[in-house]
């Protein structure tokens, strides 16, 4: 199945999501900043909140980050009153993380904005379009997912040209 994309549409394309990823997060935590919030503080409160209690190596999981990175993260929401630790009655190695009052009101604060931003934003579109967008990222994730994989395995990512990735190797038994 090919694209119908060259090598330079497919940069152009790759260039433009990448602005428009960038300029709407911008935006997003631009407008989120009035509610105490950015959107990956939402996204971690959201997190927090859905499954609480957690602890940091349940969100590096979800995130996808180095757990020093969520050390540092959970510092900070903590240090602004938004979450609190508390450690395990069994294990004192544990701490467990939870929504405060205040990390409570700040999410209820900012998932308005951030549903107004993205009916806003997608307003430019028609239903189809956005069904047309839906099914294309889609198309694009699941791609992304079987390159992750590849690179993962440390196998060399295919062609540019190749619709579909080379097989998985087995090693022959001689």
């Amino acid at each position: 199945m090919s694209t119908g994309f060259t090598n330079d549409d497919s940069s152009s394309a790759a260039e433009a999501l990448r602005d428009f990823y960038i300029r709407s997060h911008r935006t997003l935590d631009k407008l989120m900043a009035g509610e105490g919030a950015s959107l990956a503080r939402n996204k971690m409160l959201g997190h927090i909140e859905r499954n609480s209690p957690v602890r940091a190596a349940d969100l590096a999981t979800a995130f996808g980050f180095a757990p020093r990175t969520i050390t540092e993260a959970i510092d900070a929401l903590e240090r602004d009153g938004l979450v609190q630790r508390t450690g395990d009655t069994t294990d004192r190695r544990v701490k467990y993380i939870a929504l405060t009052a205040s990390g409570k009101e700040v999410l209820r604060a900012s998932e308005p904005v951030k549903k107004t931003f993205i009916d806003g934003l997608f307003a430019a579109l028609n239903e189809k379009e956005i069904a047309a967008l839906t099914t294309v990222l889609g198309k694009l994730n699941h791609r992304l997912a079987e390159l992750e994989e590849v690179v993962s395995s440390n196998a060399p990512l295919p062609a540019a040209t190749t619709d579909e990735l080379p097989a998985k190797r087995s090693r022959k038994k001689s």
